[in-house]
């Protein structure tokens, strides 16, 4: 049985990946850089960065690695995490009203076998208040999400107008496509974490 590493110290990315009922433990390495090459169209970037991800890792013979990125980019313009408060208003200023798409690259690494791929969901947004903005901003102060929002919190709750594609993904891992390509890949074991305990 293979054994899954998911390297990201995301606590969203753990508790999706934990709905699967997959045993994983997770691996973090500090210090890799998350750069991509300014030619690189938008759709490219998280696609790019997971492989960048995972060629920092060595994988051992009974392991899977999993390696994630995730972008939100409207009108080809890549929104990250922001800098600051200041930088997230200005973010959900612009993302208010419009629709834009939540992208996240994956890369799964065994040690005979590598799987890139990108799952693309569209968020549609109400027109946002500069109250409802600051609210959010000052409350849940989203510095650690792309787009800063995360769509699970009150400004999903009352902003998100529609959404095509995976919710999941826009948490920040599409797992259905996840499990499918690991069933496809190679022998995991299919075993919940609550009976391990």
């Amino acid at each position: 049985m293979k054994k899954i590493i998911l390297a990201s110290g995301s606590p969203r990315r753990r508790e999706l990946l934990r709905g699967l009922d997959l045993p994983f433990e997770v691996r973090l390495k500090k210090g890799i850089k998350e750069s991509y090459p300014s030619t690189l169209a938008a759709e490219n970037v998280p696609e790019y960065i997971s492989r960048e991800k995972a060629a920092a890792y060595e994988v051992g013979e009974d392991e899977i690695l999993l390696t994630a990125d995730t972008i939100v980019e409207l009108d080809g313009r890549i929104f990250g995490k922001p800098k600051d408060e200041d930088d997230a208003c200005c973010m959900l200023s612009e993302l208010s009203g419009r629709t834009h798409r939540v992208i996240t690259g994956v890369t799964l690494t065994s040690a005979t076998e590598q799987r890139s791929f990108s799952v693309t969901t569209e968020v549609t947004f109400k027109k946002l208040s500069s109250e409802e903005i600051s609210y959010y901003v000052s409350h849940y102060h989203p510095l650690d999400k792309a787009g800063a929002y995360g769509i699970q919190e009150w400004i999903g709750y009352i902003g998100c107008e529609g959404l095509k594609g995976s919710y999941y993904n826009v948490m920040g891992l599409p797992v259905q496509r996840i499990y499918a390509e690991l069933m496809n890949m190679e022998k995991v074991e299919l075993k919940s974490l609550k009976n391990e305990k």
